[in-house]
């Protein structure tokens, strides 16, 4: 699939004209999109209903919007506050549809590589699975004291009930030709945010009004993959990336000085060796999502080329009107 999907995403950052003679694919989407909503809305399809409180954070786009890092943001806080959170996700990319609990030594092909980054940030109670009441329930089982449950996206999961949706946009990106996948990148009309709290991932703030919802991602320092205290100054470096969304990765990495040769791969990317051994010449740099992937391989696959491999922290840095509306949320729900 790789390049199939590296050749859509670059159509799509690109708005190619192409794309026009995938608008008949784009309308079956949506039509199919509006009756399995309309079927759930209307009770004619079963939804299933959490004991506690659900609160689904998802985007409206197919590919990256830094909803992972929000989400990470947003339990540590909890987690400040003494709230009894728990996370559930599909899993994406995982072996197997059955429910699982995430733990810290769970690798990406048990839980996906998400949920394992998740996890080993905030060690939070974690379950994945293709049935979210499924995962809920196991989840709830094994930790029967939870509060709140952050549905690490499934906007478009319309059998799980939810109490509360919030919706990351990223600000730069926008919404490309504005046409529904395939045609674009949406997953669902514009109009599906009228009324929606919406998360805007932008740095730019000055282009929002003074209480809107933001967030950025802010890089730390280059890290070493197999730990240790090197330092990778500023150089020509490759960039490589199993993300949705890789132009971002890489223009973070100019912004912070490096000369980049850019090595995008699909998002969810299973890494080979050769892959890496290929661009032995340059350091590498990834992203923290492929890191947990990436660590696996070394593993299972020692070779020297891993000590020349470094990681680019970034952590999601909110407005204070995100925490705010936290804050309201949690008053709403009665948390």
């Amino acid at each position: 699939m790789k390049k199939a999907e590296l050749f859509i995403t670059k159509a799509w950052q690109n708005q190619s004209a192409w794309l026009t003679a995938l608008a008949p694919l784009s309308a079956l989407y949506g039509v199919v999109g509006r009756v399995r909503k309309s079927l759930y809305d209307n009770d004619k399809l079963a939804k299933y209903h959490a004991p506690i409180p659900v609160m689904v954070v998802g985007n409206i786009t197919v590919g990256g919007s830094g909803k992972t890092p929000l989400i990470i943001a947003l339990v540590k806080y909890l987690q400040s506050k003494g709230v009894a959170v728990g996370v559930i996700s599909r899993g994406y990319g995982r072996e197997g549809s059955e429910p699982a609990l995430v733990h810290a030594d769970s690798t990406p092909s048990e839980v996906g590589d998400e949920p394992c980054l998740i996890v080993g940030e905030t060690g939070v109670p974690m379950a994945v699975g293709a049935n979210r009441g499924q995962v809920i329930d196991l989840l709830i089982k094994n930790y029967p004291n939870l509060q709140l449950i952050i549905s690490d996206d499934g906007l478009q999961h319309h059998a799980l009930h939810r109490d509360v949706e919030w919706i990351v946009v990223d600000g730069v990106r926008g919404f490309g030709n504005g046409k529904l996948f395939p045609q674009g990148f949406l997953r669902e009309p514009i109009d599906r945010l009228d009324g929606a709290t919406v998360i805007y991932h932008d740095a730019r703030a000055e282009r929002y009004a003074d209480d809107a919802l933001l967030m950025h991602l802010a890089p730390s320092t280059p890290a070493p993959l197999l730990g240790g205290e090197k330092i990778l100054p500023p150089q020509k470096v490759y960039g490589v990336s199993g993300i949705g969304y890789p132009a971002r990765f890489f223009n973070t990495l100019t912004d912070l000085g490096f000369d980049v040769v850019e090595k995008p791969f699909g998002d969810h990317h299973d890494f080979a060796l050769d892959e890496l051994t290929d661009l032995a010449d340059l350091p590498i740099i990834i992203t923290s999502k492929d890191a947990v992937k990436i660590r696996e391989l070394a593993k299972r696959t020692p070779h020297a080329i891993f000590d020349n491999v470094w990681i680019l922290p970034v952590q999601a840095v909110l407005s204070q009107s995100v925490y705010q509306e936290m804050d309201r949320v949690l008053g709403k729900l009665g948390v």
